[in-house]
């Protein structure tokens, strides 16, 4: 009798959950970013909004929570109630930088989020200035080896600053300059100050072509669209180089299976669309999507190479 109970209870709760999935969403969707409008991220995070929206047959809303490396708007996600109405846009910055860089964690990201699927890897170029008699991965390295102290790199955030710490192993021998922005950084790099950056691919096709200055590998897992003749850190034999800028997207703690799985169906199918795919390489990133099997299993696997550069080199941020 108590198994013909639990029985019966089970096909109720499975039934249950099969109509969540399929009478969902009845209202529109919240998807939080943590930039700012008009930067790449908020441009990226609307193009796959509106793919979505076709996909679900809602609204997608953007919320723009700028502020703290993306925590405010990992925080507001992580304490929504678990509906599927309200998800995340969440980066590399605020998902493993934050916890792992900060000696106060704000939030266990394995406990706080419900891995949906991945949206895909920012294009990111190692560039140097057109000047720099470097004029490959190995002359650069050859080159910072005869000369220590003597050069100096520039980030604008954790991705770029732990790559470059990556690329250069134990020597350290290169000076490192904390910048707010891409721009900023690349202006110095332009004018000299500054001779080697991990850059976005927003901004280095154009000084490229300008000859202006040259990209040495991107670490994207292919060659990238935007700059095709710069080879990939794994063709070059820098397996080393783990560091990836990426994007997914998440669901508070508690989202029910059935809808993750649901969205995760949708946005691999938003993302596979030609015309999607188009407007976020022209926004420097490639799209591409993952079951939340295959994301969690990605999302651990950055959050432990990350982990794994701070610790090497004993880096901690802003509290």
């Amino acid at each position: 009798m108590q198994r013909r109970i639990f029985l019966t209870w089970a096909a109720s709760a499975m039934s249950a959950a099969a109509w969540a999935a399929d009478s969902y969403p009845q209202k529109p969707l919240r998807l939080v970013v943590g930039f700012a409008p008009g930067g790449g991220a908020d441009a990226l995070t609307r193009i796959i909004a509106q793919g979505l929206a076709k996909q679900l047959g809602q609204q997608v809303i953007v919320d723009n929570r700028p502020g703290a490396d993306g925590i405010l708007s990992a925080q507001a996600v992580a304490s929504a109630p678990p509906d599927g109405y309200t998800l995340l846009m969440g980066t590399n910055t605020a998902m493993v930088a934050a916890p792992t860089l900060r000696p106060n964690p704000p939030y266990d990201p394995f406990k706080a989020f419900t891995p949906i699927s991945s949206a895909g890897q920012f294009s990111m170029f190692l560039v140097v200035p057109s000047g720099f008699p470097a004029k490959s991965v190995d002359e650069l390295l050859a080159a910072v080896a005869a000369r220590p102290g003597s050069y100096n790199s520039a980030s604008s955030n954790s991705a770029s600053e732990l790559a470059m710490l990556q690329l250069l192993g134990q020597q350290r021998k290169v000076v490192n300059a904390r910048y707010k922005g891409d721009m900023q950084a690349m202006t110095d790099l332009l004018g000299g100050q500054i001779h080697m950056m991990f850059t976005t691919g927003t901004l280095a096709p154009a000084f490229v072509k300008e000859g202006r200055i040259r990209a040495l590998l991107t670490l994207q897992p292919q060659r990238s669209p935007l700059l095709p003749e710069v080879p990939t850190a794994a063709e070059l034999g820098l397996g080393k180089l783990t560091i990836t800028p990426w994007a997914g997207f998440f669901g508070p703690p508690g989202l029910p299976a059935a809808i993750t799985e649901r969205l995760s169906t949708e946005l691999q199918k938003t993302l596979a669309r030609h015309e999607v795919r188009e407007q976020l390489v022209q926004q420097g990133f490639e799209g591409y999507g993952m079951s939340p099997e295959q994301f969690a299993a990605f999302f651990r696997t950055q959050y432990e190479a990350f982990g794994a550069t701070v610790k090497q080199h004993n880096l901690k941020f802003d509290a």
